[in-house]
């Protein structure tokens, strides 16, 4: 076994993969920037609201008013020298970082592609993509054919834990929540009236992409089979995005990240095609030299293998906790759980001075902006942090005795609305933490899941 790791780690490959990936990777995120830019989300999301909900650890990170505009700065430039190799290793860092700052400056606008493109970002840190077809690359160098696979790898890991955590009784049983869905989309030329109005077409979707996010992976790792996944990628996920347009730039970011399971001569048709249109036409070199520094490639081996450690382990962290995960979420984000539920919440609160009896309901947009309260109400740790903010604000507005309550009513995925928080619960005394969340009222349904 040992000899097995040691001659896998030692074989080499062709650089071309890396590089095309390093370039789409780069105009992926700038458009990306540009989307936040052009729709006026840098301001509505994190200038104009008072108060922005945080990652627990992370409530340091926070916007900066006017200059928030900088840090969206930062991250186009950082992702534009990726895209050309220039100055990649300090780019590559800027860009995780950055793009990871405004991942962090809110909870409410997670999305698991943003995680996506951190996670990436992360890991390309410890690659060579700038190897070749780069401001920076001086010659056509080998490189260790881990490094491709490590990106293979990350994509496969996303696409089996989408897959399996689809593999759920609502999901399939139930075909929820895509009825709920797709029943809104009669405006779809062709389908919408005909096709997405009919029962079977929901259990069509609900099994068509559970057996898609579990089969796609290995279907890409076969040569024989890689046209015809590559082309139900491309299918799939332009289907979703017509379907569903809040998924945003995911869909292209997956498509995109699937022409890593080419080999190294398809991506060298396409350097061979971009460099058609530059005047320097000489012919790509065979003439490779191995790469060097075998230290450098032990460290990023290091950080790498730390990295899928986490990748494989946390989306198995809710098997710690008791209780419904589509109902508490303890265990929901950062696990690729995609578009498992459709869950609407109601909730208010009560602040109430002990001291004297007095009590104040508040009305939640006189602190939250109308997606912020959304999002909030029917998610716990979000929940929470509010109330804690409420109970700072009046404890500074002269209330001696601070307690906080809410009155939450949830639905799930179309079920009856079911109410959420304990109305007994002082909240201001709860604290934040990674523990299972007893305050919260258990889900009086069965959901039977894989994971």
């Amino acid at each position: 076994m040992k000899k097995l790791i040691s001659d896998y780690l030692n074989k080499d490959s062709s650089p071309y993969p890396l590089s095309i990936y390093r370039i789409g990777f780069g105009i992926l995120v700038m458009i990306t920037i540009l989307r936040f830019w052009y729709n006026g989300w840098i301001d509505s999301l994190y200038i104009v609201p008072d108060f922005h909900f945080s990652y627990y650890g992370f409530s340091w990170v926070k916007p900066m008013g006017i200059y928030t505009y900088l840090i969206f700065y930062i991250c186009f430039f950082s992702a534009l020298f990726v895209m050309l190799g220039y100055k990649y290793k300090y780019a590559i860092v800027t860009l995780f970082l950055s793009f990871t700052y405004i991942e962090l400056m809110d909870k409410t606008t997670y999305l698991n592609h943003y995680y996506l493109v951190s996670s990436i970002s992360f890991l390309m840190i410890f690659l060579p993509c700038n190897s070749y077809f780069s401001i920076d690359s001086k010659s056509n160098n080998k490189i260790p054919k881990w490094t491709i696979d490590s990106l293979k790898l990350l994509i496969v890991l996303v696409y089996l834990y989408a897959g399996l955590a689809k593999i759920n009784s609502d999901w399939l049983i139930n075909a929820q929540p895509l009825k709920i869905w797709l029943k809104t989309k009669y405006s779809i030329p062709l389908i919408g009236e005909s096709l997405l109005q009919k029962e079977f077409s929901y259990y069509l979707f609900s099994w068509g992409g559970m057996l898609y996010d579990i089969s796609i992976p290995f279907l890409l790792l076969f040569k024989r089979t890689r046209v015809f996944a590559f082309i139900m990628v491309i299918i799939f996920h332009i289907l979703t995005r017509i379907l569903f347009p809040p998924i945003g730039m995911f869909p292209y970011i997956m498509i995109f990240s699937c022409i890593i399971f080419f080999n190294s001569s398809f991506h060298k048709k396409i350097i061979e095609f971009f460099k058609s249109f530059s005047k320097e036409k000489n012919n790509i070199l065979e003439d490779y030299k191995s790469i060097k520094g075998l230290n450098k490639n032990k460290i990023s081996l290091f950080f790498i293998s730390g990295f899928f450690i986490f990748q494989i382990l946390v989306p198995l962290r809710s098997a710690f906790y008791t209780g419904e995960l589509f109902w508490n979420e303890q265990g929901y984000r950062f696990s690729w759980r995609v578009m498992l539920i459709e869950k609407t919440g109601y909730t208010t609160f009560k602040i109430v001075d002990k001291s004297n009896g007095k009590f104040i309901k508040v009305n939640n947009r006189d602190y939250l902006t109308m997606f912020q309260e959304k999002q909030m109400s029917f998610q716990p740790d979000m929940i929470l942090e509010y109330a804690h903010y409420l109970g700072d604000i009046y404890k500074n507005k002269g209330f001696k005795d601070v307690s906080v309550y809410a009155e939450s009513y949830v639905t799930l995925n179309g079920r009856p609305s079911q109410q959420f928080v304990d109305p007994k619960i002082d909240l201001y005394k709860q604290k934040r933490s990674f523990k299972h969340i007893k305050w919260i009222i258990p889900f009086t349904d069965e959901i039977k899941s894989l994971l």
